[in-house]
């Protein structure tokens, strides 16, 4: 046998998430914690994570991550990490230099807004990031950190809109219909879209097959802002909502992260009508 640290099979890899309370870490928790040792974070406290020995109290602003990955020593971690920015920045600095360090890998959730400075066409794996926003801005800075190293030891996950029942954008379009109050729809927007259990799915296979670099983990296909979210609301129930239309620019214009060349296997691709058919429920 040769000599050296052996790969661990699935069930032996120890799993960090940062942001594990928040919807889209906890959901990644629960989709992992089966398969893997896995362990998550939390910042507000409640029973629920108080009383799971698998999670830790985490304040971004107050605590250092090399106290937790002293700790644990994980193979992988995964940010899921939200809240005040320049908080995330060095979380994440120190990440990086924790996995430099160490035999381990980090898988960050980026986002499709790295790319929302270009609206003419959607967005391919290894095309130039550019951002207006704020938080676009904030995603790319930290993806050029992972960008810096080894690319075996980073995994770039880029997302786009994320729906699902309970996903804040479905229940946020529910309290509208129940409340009377309008629903916005942008006519001019084509994206793509994903439900957390096709996420947490694709992140699964990512992490068992050791596959890094940059992925696009959103649906195949493009479809209108305003069609979509018309679509949903009808699988939700029998409403006859307000929409509120508006229009940030005269053209249409693109949001989306398609994936070329770093595509996942068949039954792990989705369709937009995917999302709407298996992941949204009345």
């Amino acid at each position: 046998m040769a000599k050296g640290r052996r790969k661990k099979d699935e069930g032996n890899k120890k799993i960090l998430i940062f942001g594990a309370s928040g919807f889209l870490g906890n959901a990644i928790y629960k989709e992992l914690c089966t398969y893997f040792d896995t362990y998550g974070t939390y910042f507000s406290a409640r029973k629920s994570f108080e009383n799971n020995k698998q999670f830790f109290h985490y304040d971004m602003e107050e605590n250092d991550v090399f106290e937790i990955l002293e700790k644990l020593q994980p193979d992988v971690i995964i940010s899921a990490l939200r809240g005040n920015f320049a908080a995330q920045i060095q979380a994440h600095q120190h990440m990086v230099e924790y996995i430099v360090q160490n035999e381990c890998t980090l898988y960050f959730l980026s986002s499709a807004n790295v790319f929302d400075a270009y609206r003419k066409f959607p967005s391919y794996e290894y095309d130039k990031t550019l951002s207006e926003s704020v938080y676009g801005r904030l995603k790319i800075k930290i993806e050029n950190m992972l960008l810096r190293i080894p690319q075996q030891k980073m995994g770039i996950l880029r997302v786009p809109m994320v729906f699902g029942n309970g996903s804040p954008r479905i229940k946020a379009i529910k309290k509208y219909i129940l409340d009377s109050e309008p629903v916005e729809v942008f006519p001019n927007l084509i994206l793509n879209v994903t439900s957390d259990n096709k996420l947490t799915q694709q992140i699964h296979y990512l992490i068992n097959r050791s596959k890094t670099g940059i992925f696009h983990l959103g649906s195949k296909d493009l479809v209108h802002h305003e069609d979509f979210i018309k679509e949903v609301v009808a699988r939700i129930g029998n409403f006859n909502p307000i929409y509120k239309r508006v229009y940030t620019t005269n053209e249409q214009r693109y949001l989306a992260v398609l994936p070329k060349d770093n595509k996942l296997p068949k039954n792990l691709q989705v369709g937009y009508q995917d999302v709407i058919d298996h992941h949204i429920n009345r």
